[in-house]
């Protein structure tokens, strides 16, 4: 069993076209297919199933591509020890982040950059279930996600910082001058949210039932940026997470209000594979981690940004 042909196994999962596997394996068809067929006489039984095209694979067929994936990450993790070893950590880490974490990506990012300046970082916009499967098909090296919400299976979590909300409001609004907002005050506004299949939608829509109201957004969108463009409009408000303001900050003719602290909130965190041992690149974010006060450079954003007010009811929530 050679280690090419796993990795042309993969392929194969991955892309679910002969030709477009090859491709991804700088190889021909017939290489990538010869490949495959010596892999199942080797292994005495059929991975694919063959017709006009690719039609899938056998059950043993994908037992065997999820060894392949599990062999090919511990190929990974033996060459990122010996780079290390060897003078400094290299190559990619393949990051996943749910949306709504995206804009405090960079504050772990930096930092690590500035410890390991020969690894690169791919990061890309992930729900949370497309985390734990890729986490879970060595698709993936780490997630940034809610970790104490719904569940993720078998990984460990490292939690970085408790979400907090606030509701942004036009400075016009009936709500403008509350020095704190209840959930049922705020679930009569129009409103402008996240879209149900978004956890934190699915979130906040728990905490206006804990509050035993219901709220209907008039508009709704996957992305905090689209989120934000149409509050930019002022014809509508909000609940938008802490974690938002230092990319986003606050529209011109809106304004912040601290929402009263729900019974349920959630932390943010590391999402990882549970496998030891861990890959290097990994285990170094995790470090880093450790050394930033992600929370509190959070907490510093939004004080500045809830300065004007100077009651003590508007002062930040204490962790």
């Amino acid at each position: 069993m050679l280690l090419r042909q796993l990795e042309y196994l993969t392929a194969l999962a991955r892309e679910r076209h002969f030709a477009r596997a090859a491709e991804a394996c700088h190889v021909s068809q017939p290489s990538l297919s010869a490949g495959i067929r010596t892999l199942e006489r080797e292994l005495k039984l059929m991975i694919v199933r063959r017709g006009r095209r690719f039609e899938g694979f056998t059950p043993e067929g994908e037992r065997v591509v999820m060894w392949a994936r599990r062999i090919l990450a511990e190929r990974d993790a033996l060459w990122d020890d010996l780079a290390a070893m060897d003078g400094g950590l290299t190559g990619v880490l393949r990051v996943g982040a749910i949306p709504t974490a995206l804009t405090a990506a960079q504050l772990l990012t930096t930092p690590f950059f500035d410890r390991h300046p020969k690894v690169r970082i791919s990061l890309e916009s992930l729900s949370s279930r497309q985390m734990v499967h890729r986490l879970a098909e060595f698709d993936l090296d780490v997630g940034l996600s809610y970790v104490d919400g719904e569940p993720l299976g078998n990984v460990r979590t490292v939690p970085l910082y408790r979400e907090r909300y606030l509701l942004l409001t036009p400075r016009d609004g009936e709500l403008a001058a509350r020095t704190r907002a209840t959930w049922e005050d705020v679930a009569r506004l129009p409103l402008c949210l996240l879209s149900p299949q978004m956890q934190n939608r699915r979130i906040l829509d728990r905490n206006f039932a804990d509050a035993g109201v219901r709220a209907e957004a008039s508009m709704e969108t996957d992305t905090v940026s689209a989120l934000y463009a149409h509050l930019a409009t002022r014809r509508w408000s909000s609940v938008i997470a802490h974690a938002w303001l230092g990319l986003f900050g606050v529209p011109e003719g809106m304004c912040l209000v601290p929402m009263e602290r729900p019974a349920r909130n959630h932390s943010v965190g590391l999402v990882l594979a549970d496998r030891d041992p861990g890959l290097s690149l990994v285990r170094a974010l995790v470090d880093v981690a450790h050394r930033v006060d992600l929370a509190g450079e959070l907490d510093a954003v939004l004080r500045r940004y809830l300065a004007p007010r100077t009651t003590s009811d508007q002062q930040v929530q204490p962790r």
